[in-house]
């Protein structure tokens, strides 16, 4: 029987990797597709997947490292003063392993390597010379993250995942007694933080596959109102009841529904302070007299008695109304508690999902009540439209919402998020790799950034061909340049890509229309490998002489500088 369990689980491999259309190791695919289904609840996309991956060498027994905030993951660091009191920290060290068996090697790495990383007393800058950089990388945020938000009384909890194509009924006994010890002793390093282990074999991970989100949700109500001609509602909901609604089984906030949402969670702002205070404080009057209220779209509604079933729910307004009420029962579900009877007033638009144009402008209307940047309507912008209409005529998929086309089965090597554009544009157009590598998730967070990537005047072939020489370097890095680490590779990506730009025009001040001439399929092996070479070989002369990692000098424009300068073209 377990046999035909790995049997099943290799075919849904082999048709998952065929559909990718990436040029990747059964290895490597083994590890992202973990990786995707260990953290399927948090909605990550293929991008932020590739983002966590540390496995190679010198990677300590991780391979992969993902940190996530308040259900978020993290890849930079925190304001303190932008998060409010209690935030989660949910660390996954993950090893992934395409054997069938389970083995004590890999928590005897663990051990050592979580002693190194949770012990803050120890070096990261020295930890250089055991770990990989993208180990240490992670393992310095994590450090900062963890001690940074320690005044706001952190949940932290650590999670050790490890998978392979076993049988976990018959794990050893000596295997589990070292995952026991691996526990132990991480919670010396982190008192008073949740530390579990837990074991992934075919079954578990071919029963994770089938996993679907449930895109179907019901909420309990008090009252609805139906609009006349139109199956649309105006609902009043119990406070606990709309919780509920957008809470999944484990207690976790449903992120996946507010991917419409033009806005994240915004934190301590005044808005936000007064909805806390009002759940907090106040006495008299119920939360709906104090509150606008949320806006849902749905693609169907059936309602029976005092409970709807809505398919496809997206919040598109009310956000931030909703984090304050999720954080506030979070922490008072359970305990007698007087907000328990206080109601919230929901209007629920029925409207095909599939209609963007048409969701779009309900979104702009119902987020223009209230003043918030125009760049946090980037979404949907006309820009954004346009570089998605663009793309797709050429058979390239521009996600400006998030794992939009990856839902509809469309191959994850043609696939091109907002974020991953943002920096090849950034690298390539602006010629500024190290900001690409060094801000990869606040690249665009300001209206004039945002406005010097996407502009308007630019022909979208430039962002199309931006993302195809991005994507074309990164599959020859990865399947034929086994020579260099995957760190370096990872740090140096956007770098490498600009210095081939450089080859190809013959000019290290090439020229908008230079880049326009370019033809993607000129890019050589071994021009990427000569391009490699010559940024590490500096990088490391770099370090020697100025010390740091492979990562910080990654992000420097000094670094930049002399790469240029010794440039040969």
């Amino acid at each position: 029987m377990a046999n035909n369990v790995v049997i099943i689980l290799n075919s849904i491999l082999d048709q998952r990797k065929k559909i990718t259309e990436e040029d990747i190791s059964d290895s490597d695919f083994f590890e992202l597709f973990t990786f995707e289904q260990l953290l399927k609840d948090f909605d990550l996309s293929d991008d932020e997947i590739v983002e966590g991956k540390t496995g190679g060498g010198d990677d300590g027994g991780i391979d992969g490292f993902f940190i996530l905030l308040n259900s978020d993951l993290l890849l930079e660091g925190v304001n303190p003063n932008e998060i409010k009191k209690n935030p989660i920290i949910d660390l996954f060290i993950i090893q992934s392993k395409g054997s069938t068996s389970f083995s004590e090697d890999v928590f005897e790495k663990l051990l050592m390597t979580t002693s190194d990383i949770f012990d803050l007393t120890k070096d990261i800058d020295k930890l250089k010379n055991f770990y990989n950089s993208s180990v240490t990388e992670k393992a310095d945020l994590f450090r900062k993250t963890y001690v940074d938000l320690a005044s706001k009384h952190s949940i932290l909890k650590v999670h050790f995942y490890y998978a392979t194509k076993g049988d976990t009924n018959k794990i050893n006994k000596k295997i589990k007694n070292k995952a026991n010890t691996l526990k132990e002793k991480s919670s010396i390093f982190l008192p008073s933080s949740s530390i579990d282990v837990n074991f992934f074999g075919a079954r578990e991970l071919l029963d994770l596959s089938r996993k679907e989100k449930s895109y179907t949700l019901t909420l309990n109500f008090i009252q609805n109102y139906l609009s006349k001609g139109a199956n649309d509602y105006v609902v009043l909901s119990n406070l606990i009841d709309y919780y509920d609604f957008v809470t999944d089984e484990s207690g976790n906030l449903r992120n996946y529904i507010f991917e419409s949402n033009v806005r994240d969670y915004q934190g301590d702002i005044a808005v936000n302070k007064d909805i806390q205070n009002t759940l907090i404080s106040e006495k008299d009057l119920d939360f709906c007299w104090l509150n606008n209220g949320i806006t849902i779209l749905a693609s169907k509604v059936s309602v029976t008695s005092k409970q709807m079933v809505l398919d496809d729910v997206q919040i598109v307004n009310g956000l931030q109304t909703t984090r304050c009420i999720y954080d506030y029962f979070r922490e008072k579900k359970g305990s007698d508690d007087s907000k328990r009877d206080n109601s919230i007033l929901m209007k629920i638009i029925v409207t095909d999902l599939k209609n963007a144009v048409a969701r779009d402008k309900i979104i702009k209307a119902t987020n223009f009540q209230t003043r918030i940047p125009d760049a946090s309507l980037r979404a949907t912008d006309s820009i954004q439209r346009d570089i998605e209409d663009y793309f797709k005529r050429h058979e390239w998929y521009y996600d400006r919402r998030k794992n939009y086309y990856k839902n509809l089965g469309n191959p994850m090597a043609r696939i091109i998020s907002i974020p991953y554009l943002s920096q090849a544009i950034m690298a390539i157009i602006s010629k500024k790799p190290h900001i690409a590598r060094g801000r990869p998730s606040s690249l665009i967070k300001k209206d004039v950034d945002y406005a010097k990537v996407f502009d308007v005047n630019c022909n979208p072939h430039l962002y199309l061909l931006c993302a195809q020489i991005m994507k074309k370097i990164e599959g020859l890095l990865r399947k034929n340049l086994d020579t260099f680490k995957l760190p370096e590779k990872t740090n140096f990506r956007f770098h490498i890509s600009m210095i081939i730009v450089m080859y190809l025009t013959i000019n290290k001040d090439y020229t908008i229309d230079d880049l326009s001439n370019i033809k993607v399929d000129d890019i050589t092996v071994d021009m990427v490998d000569r391009a490699t070479t010559h940024v590490l070989e500096l990088a490391n002369e770099f370090i020697e002489g100025k010390g740091g990692t492979l990562d910080r000098a990654a992000k420097r424009k000094d670094f930049l500088d002399q790469i240029i300068e010794k440039l040969d073209i």
